[in-house]
């Protein structure tokens, strides 16, 4: 990223047609009436019989035709198309976002997943018929409890906030078979946001403990609140700051002396893969995003998958059913002994699971390792080269994403970390996570995660360091980006409580 972008707005990239506007199809049509007489296409008459008038269905049909644009099939190609190029995805560039473990998701994985044997198989089929299924599950079940360092795993939750429910109710059901229910979940100010919201869904409240200085937990905090009707601790390690807890055994270890269980939030195991298991930090039970972390795709609203591991303490109460190798060498669907019942329908999002299933068989352990390694290498340098633009608030060597905090551009310059994020957007490049954690004022919270090169980090970090030098010699440039979008800034807050989700332009007078 050169120099010259700091003087002013820069040109608009990555959009088809420049600064052509895309239009919605209903103004499309709207223009093409204004500009000609143009005739409609015919209503073509279906060959399909009249409702009785006695059918339920008939109170519940139209009235008239739905009011849809009417346009030709160049048109509406074109339409799709441009909006389609002015869309950012991981296949099209860098995805920073700290938390989220945006990754590229290998190809292979897809083209298993696609498999005539996977994709016509149905839910319903007798466990004799669907062995090859059952026994790929089974697989990943061991691969995935190996990896946790866990006994057992459930493959049902189909999210991490799904997997972190049925790991709570697990929890419980452990709990109340002992005699105590208690009533407490314990969670760290660096918590991901989703714990505190499945503390709740479980039936338990929140207690908070705060972090030191170092950026983990504060252990003489956590004994003061840790007691006998504490449940359990959800602990995210390495933490939402980037940083692995030093003191993680010592943690573990006061919970279980309370009589209580360690649930390790398993969003961030992308940095440890092949290097930690949470089972050997004395955690009870680990949630999984197969999204984050094993390939799989992440956004658009799912499917995903978030299997959980448990310790032997807890594999009784899984979900019912996992798949089971029995002694006579045929998988077959086990219910356990103490099991909380299913957690969904039938066996899981099975086509993300095959993917994950793939992607460690492609990389082994070795491979795995490798993520890891490479995820901390990338976030370390890209930390390293930012730190003396942006304040660094824990000077650590850092895991797999870090946080850096825009205090001093808002301070001194009045541009804000929003400010840098949608500056970023005149770089082409996605904007990284920004206000969270909560713990540090104005983060800018980074991931590079294993999958991108060194020019991509390299093309990251002079943007960066630009938009700084931009904040301190023309903060009104950076204050009104983006300007090389579709659109420009937006009223957020306005947006989300007023979304316009059927707009269409008002009938001509």
């Amino acid at each position: 990223m050169s120099a010259e972008r700091s003087g002013s707005a820069p040109e608009a990239r990555g959009c088809v047609g420049g600064a052509l506007p895309v239009r919605l199809l209903f103004e499309l049509e709207a223009r093409k009436s204004a500009s000609a007489d143009v005739e409609r296409e015919p209503v073509v008459e279906l060959e399909v019989p009249d409702l009785d008038s006695s059918d339920p269905l008939l109170a519940k049909a139209r009235s008239r035709p739905a009011a849809l644009p009417v346009l030709a099939e160049p048109e509406i190609a074109r339409h799709y198309a441009r909006l389609a190029a002015r869309n950012y995805s991981v296949d099209t560039g860098f995805y920073p976002l700290g938390s989220c473990t945006m990754k590229y998701n290998p190809r292979i994985n897809e083209q298993v997943a696609r498999l005539k044997g996977l994709t016509d198989a149905h839910p319903y089929l007798d466990e004799y018929v669907a062995q090859g299924l059952l026994g790929f599950m089974f697989e990943l079940q061991e691969m995935l409890a190996e990896i946790a360092g866990m006994s057992a795993v459930t493959l049902q939750p189909s999210a991490g906030a799904h997997g972190e429910l049925t790991a709570l109710l697990c929890i419980r059901a452990y709990h109340a078979d002992n005699g105590n229910a208690r009533r407490r979940v314990i969670i760290p100010d660096t918590a991901h946001g989703t714990n505190p919201a499945t503390v709740s869904m479980a039936g338990y409240e929140a207690t908070q403990v705060p972090s030191d200085a170092r950026g983990g937990v504060d252990v003489d905090a956590l004994r003061s609140v840790l007691g006998p009707d504490v449940a359990a601790i959800m602990l995210t390690n390495p933490n939402t700051l980037g940083l692995f807890d030093e003191n993680v055994c010592e943690i573990t270890r006061l919970v279980h002396e309370a009589g209580a269980l360690a649930f390790c939030d398993g969003a961030n195991m992308n940095a440890i893969l092949g290097r930690a298991r949470p089972g050997d930090m004395g955690f009870d039970a680990l949630h999984l995003n197969l999204h984050k972390t094993f390939g799989t795709p992440h956004g658009g609203g799912g499917p995903g998958a978030g299997p959980v591991a448990v310790g032997r303490k807890l594999a009784p109460y899984l979900p019912a059913p996992v798949v089971h190798h029995s002694e006579d060498g045929l998988f077959r669907l086990k219910r356990p002994s103490k099991s909380i019942g299913r957690m969904r329908s039938f066996y899981g999002n099975v086509g993300v699971l095959v993917r994950a299933y793939a992607y460690i068989r492609a990389l082994g352990a070795d491979g795995l390792r490798e993520v890891a390694d490479q995820a901390v290498l990338s976030a370390n340098y890209l930390m390293r080269r930012l730190e003396g633009a942006y304040d660094l608030p824990y000077q650590r060597t850092c895991m797999h994403e870090f946080v850096l905090s825009g205090r001093r551009q808002k301070r001194e310059h009045g541009v804000r970390t929003l400010d840098i994020a949608k500056r970023l957007l005149d770089y082409g490049i996605h904007p990284p996570t920004v206000y969270f954690p909560l713990v540090v004022d104005e983060a800018i919270m980074i991931e590079p995660t294993e999958t991108e090169s060194l020019d991509a980090l390299d093309d990251f970090a002079a943007a960066m360091l630009a938009i700084a030098e931009e904040a301190a010699i023309d903060p009104d440039l950076v204050r009104g980006a983006p300007y090389s979008t579709p659109v420009r800034r937006l009223d957020e807050a306005r947006a989300a409580k007023h979304p316009d989700l059927a707009w269409k332009p008002p009938a001509a007078e």
